[in-house]
């Protein structure tokens, strides 16, 4: 497989914005927000290092730079929201919503930020992308209207141009082949059951090997993945998703 330049890298990252901003169009919520890292306050920017939201997006306050906020992500509920559901889903009227009942977002209370920018439609695809990146792109409109139809036409296109947009995005300059990490049987194992908080010795003991044998498979794990000592080993295998956050977890 032959590798792409530069230049053609940033030229597919500039052609999928087109696509993002011109179906936000189609569909009638021609507002955009979006950032590529919701942990990292830099915006998403062009080949020249100008910020979408400069130049191919639009916002509902055009004096609200919110790429040059860096507490805004903290602040907005369609971010908030992004970090705990991995699917596409809508706000309207206050209140949001997806194709299926999800606790999640029922839980969450939709409160304007203190910028006073009141959206009133939007749907929002969140990509969530390898090594624990989370990126969004909210598409939006200041109207009061029906989304849900929009949204069952529309959801699942907008979230896979969301994910290869911004994987794209991520991807620049990262060179094939790196921090690609394969862990055993084994080693998943303990550091699964590192992460419920066992010591080596309980996870020895459940896992019916020895001591010494537990620290080895901990040692060989956060070797593979370039990292020091137990928590980060736990920390960097989670953000690779070989372990999950669900309470009751299998150990096959």
């Amino acid at each position: 497989m032959t590798s792409t330049t530069p230049q053609a890298e940033q030229e597919l990252v500039r052609a999928l914005a087109v696509q993002v901003r011109d179906l936000g169009l189609r569909i009638g919520l021609p507002y955009i927000a979006v950032s590529a890292d919701i942990g990292d306050p830099e915006p998403v920017r062009d080949a020249d290092g100008v910020p979408f939201a400069e130049t191919l997006f639009r916002w509902l306050d055009p004096a609200l730079h919110y790429w040059k906020d860096r507490s805004f992500a903290l602040r907005s509920p369609f971010v908030f929201a992004a970090r705990h559901v991995a699917e596409p889903f809508f706000f309207a009227d206050g209140r949001f919503g997806t194709w299926r009942p999800a606790p999640r977002l029922e839980r969450l209370e939709a409160i304007q930020s203190p910028d006073r920018v009141v959206v009133g439609t939007a749907i929002v695809a969140p990509a969530h992308l390898p090594g624990g990146v989370i990126g969004a792109v909210v598409w939006a409109s200041p109207e009061v209207f029906d989304i849900r139809p929009t949204f069952e036409r529309e959801a699942a296109g907008l979230h896979a141009l969301a994910l290869r947009w911004l994987a794209a995005y991520n991807d620049l300059g990262v060179a094939a082949g790196s921090e690609m990490v394969r862990l055993t049987r084994r080693e998943i194992q303990c550091l699964k059951w590192a992460a419920d908080g066992k010591t080596d010795a309980d996870i020895g003991q459940i896992m019916k090997i020895s001591t010494p044998t537990v620290r080895f498979h901990m040692r060989n794990a956060a070797d593979k993945m370039g990292v020091a000592g137990r928590p980060q080993a736990v920390h960097h295998a989670t953000t690779l998703g070989y372990i999950g956050e669900r309470k009751s977890r299998s150990r096959a």
